[in-house]
């Protein structure tokens, strides 16, 4: 905790972690399982990450054979509630920071 920092400063602190945060470029990634259906990896992605059926099938596709896949890329902020929707529906799904 900043205790000698006025309000000003802390806001300008903030922000500055804020455009930082909104320019680190991150992928999310989904990993094969055993349990989840084709389809419904599918509806997952085209209901949360608004992915036409075509490229839903195709990530799906990625996943089982290569065992996981980047179906988004975005700031690390902007992902994470995708990721937690994924997540909530059984997905395993994690965000990776670019360097």
């Amino acid at each position: 905790m900043l205790y000698n920092a006025s309000f000003e400063e802390l806001e300008e602190v903030l922000l500055e972690e804020e455009l930082s945060d909104v320019g680190q470029k991150a992928q999310l990634i989904v990993y094969n399982d055993d349990h989840n259906t084709f389809d419904w990896v599918i509806q997952c992605f085209m209901e949360i990450l608004q992915h036409s059926a075509e490229q839903a099938e195709q990530l799906s596709l990625l996943i089982h054979f290569k065992g996981k896949a980047t179906v988004k890329t975005a700031a690390h902020n902007i992902l994470k509630p995708f990721k937690d929707a994924l997540i909530d529906r059984g997905l395993s799904a994690v965000i990776e920071s670019g360097n």
